[in-house]
């Protein structure tokens, strides 16, 4: 997997994606919720490199693309910047007590206490706006959706973990929230993570098979046999990778060690 750093969205085109659903949305909120985020992350850098306020845009994009109102996407914008050095009351004056308390509650809220029954029961109707739970998980699952697209920059532990939880807590809560979407693309990047491409193993295990060629012929199958079972037990490509390279560097040893006349000792 690959960053999607090439998507990074732009303000303009979140408020274009919020006004398609709500066009009274007030672009002005918008806009000084994003001028908010990029004070208070400015200089800040992402382990892709890129500037913080891509993630920040990014997950008010998928928000957006949730069809939630303003402030709920104004909250997006700004669902991290209480790691900075933003003193408490500023965003409640600038944007309101609604957007800084979807903030707060965005960052104590556990997506595993929301219900999982029920698919698409909870997303309230367009007419009726979001419920304030709703609004929290959007903001929590649209920030897991971003890092899970980003994931490939995180050490391999932490990306099993994280792959582990969205999969068994994200993505049904997303589901059963109606973000279906949301749903469908956490489970496809948790899945990628905890069960690498096909393809990957496919290429190791005929490299195997072709090291086979090396040895004799009547050595081939038992020795082919054996590296496919060590094969099958390494979890990551990278531990797949290194186990190749070894068979690889080893087997024209292995190969002469084969080939020689076996002699008995004599007594």
């Amino acid at each position: 997997m690959t960053a999607r750093t090439d998507l990074t969205p732009t303000l303009e085109s979140v408020v274009a994606e919020v006004r398609s659903h709500h066009p009274d949305a007030d672009a002005g909120l918008l806009e000084r919720a994003h001028a908010e985020a990029s004070v208070w992350h400015a200089g800040q850098r992402r382990r892709s490199g890129d500037p913080y306020l891509t993630h920040c845009l990014a997950v008010a994009a998928i928000v957006a693309e949730a069809r939630m109102p303003p402030s709920v996407v104004c909250a997006a914008l700004l669902h991290d910047v209480e790691d900075t050095a933003c003193p408490p009351q500023r965003i409640a004056d600038q944007l309101g007590h609604e957007v800084a308390d979807l903030i707060a509650a965005v960052r104590t809220a556990e997506v595993s206490a929301y219900p999982r029954a029920g698919r698409g029961t909870t997303l309230a109707s367009d007419a009726d706006g979001p419920s304030w739970e709703t609004a929290v998980l959007a903001i929590r699952l649209a920030d897991r959706l971003h890092n899970m697209r980003t994931i490939a920059f995180v050490a391999q532990t932490k990306q099993l973990l994280k792959a582990r939880e969205t999969l068994d807590v994200f993505a049904p809560a997303a589901s059963a929230a109606g973000l279906e979407a949301v749903g469908r693309e956490l489970e496809d990047l948790a899945s990628a993570v905890l069960r690498p491409a096909a393809s990957s193993y496919a290429v190791t295990g005929r490299l195997l098979a072709v090291l086979t060629l090396l040895l004799p012929s009547r050595q081939r199958a038992r020795w082919q046999e054996e590296w496919t079972a060590d094969l099958a037990t390494l979890t990551t490509r990278r531990a797949r990778t290194r186990f190749t390279l070894h068979v690889l560097f080893g087997a024209p040893r292995l190969s002469i060690t084969l080939r020689r006349p076996f002699r008995r000792e004599r007594r």
